[in-house]
């Protein structure tokens, strides 16, 4: 099966060869890198911009504006937050226009915890990327749902942020991508770029076929019928896991795979608490002003009289950074003990 990195580079291929992207750029995704994740090795459209965030999204802009589909990347979200005002008028140019300019551009990104990247190469953007009016964000936790979605972003008009979690970028999926080869070693000789000299190196590329994850569409994991964990990226396979293992002590735990954080499936979520009464909401962003506080704002205010318990929010302490250590990153952002621990406790609530 492809990994995640894998995935969404099959996707950026089947992009620019059917879906009408013409521009792959950003901080060494052209060759001979392709990418510090190697996500866009081998691409025919991907070249080189300078070390300039605001001049990559500025050009992804003007690129849009002048009837492009660009896909920008920026190397580690850590280093978007200098756009800001950018990525404000970037989601603004519809709605001001009244319909006149769309900005059909992705922005790439790699985000949050995982590889022990410190200060600069370990934030989150859920919250503040939810901020910004006029975009659509998206953050699989699987390489199947990343080729899904990427292809979506890739055809939208709005302009997407696509968050990738760094952690699971090596991520080997359970599901096979429409026209992956069976064999994932062959399918590393097709696209993988060898250590050493690349310039003569050119991939071949597989038949990869059409597969669109809808965005604003969340998928139910797994069923249960005692409590909701709703989640995505990093931590959703830890609700997975979590979930798993306290089956043994009898708490069935329903999982939603959010996938998109804008717009959100608000029905899946109300289906699920429904029936469970109980909601756990987890993420490795910033525990202040967490986008989950405002799904579990709007579970009070929507579902108060269906619910058992209060709802939860697990999310990364309100630090600065994440520390170098191993150790201070895994204090600082949930981790599966955290997540088994909070739905245990959540089990046993009484009403």
């Amino acid at each position: 099966m492809a990994t995640m990195a894998q995935a969404i580079r099959l996707a950026l291929h089947y992009a620019e060869q059917n879906l009408g992207v013409t521009d792959v750029f950003g901080e060494d995704v052209g060759p001979p890198l392709g990418g510090v994740f190697t996500c866009s090795q081998g691409l025919t459209t991907a070249w080189n911009s300078p070390l300039d965030e605001r001049g990559i999204i500025g050009c992804a802009m003007g690129l849009a504006m002048a009837g492009q589909r660009p896909v920008a990347e920026i190397q580690f979200v850590d280093y978007i937050f200098n756009t800001i005002d950018l990525l404000k008028l970037a989601g603004s140019t519809c709605w001001a226009s009244q319909g006149d300019w769309a900005l059909p551009m992705v922005v790439r990104t790699p985000v949050g915890s995982g590889i022990r990247g410190a200060l600069y190469h370990s934030h989150s953007f859920d919250a503040i990327a939810t901020h910004l009016p006029g975009w659509k964000i998206v953050m699989p936790s699987t390489p199947l749902d990343a080729y899904g979605l990427l292809l979506s972003a890739c055809s939208d008009e709005n302009p997407v942020l696509y968050l990738e979690p760094k952690a699971l970028l090596r991520l080997r999926g359970e599901e096979r991508i429409p026209g992956e080869p069976t064999d994932e070693r062959q399918l590393s000789k097709m696209i993988d770029a060898p250590l050493g000299d690349r310039t003569q190196w050119k991939p071949k590329w597989p038949e990869v076929g059409p597969y669109q994850v809808p965005i604003g569409r969340a998928k139910r994991v797994r069923t249960g019928s005692h409590i909701t964990a709703v989640s995505y990226g990093r931590t959703l396979p830890l609700c997975v896991q979590s979930a798993q293992a306290l089956e043994a002590e009898g708490i069935s735990v329903e999982v939603l795979d959010l996938r998109s954080l804008w717009p959100y499936d608000w029905e899946a979520i109300r289906e699920s608490v429904e029936k469970t009464g109980r909601v756990l909401y987890v993420n490795e962003d910033g525990e202040v002003t967490n986008f989950g506080e405002h799904l579990a704002r709007r579970t009070t205010e929507e579902l108060f009289y269906r619910l058992l318990a209060p709802p939860r929010l697990l999310a990364a302490k309100h630090v600065p950074g994440i520390g170098l250590a191993d150790a201070l990153e895994t204090a600082t952002v949930p981790q599966l003990s955290d997540v088994t621990q909070a739905l245990r406790a959540l089990a046993q609530e009484a009403p």
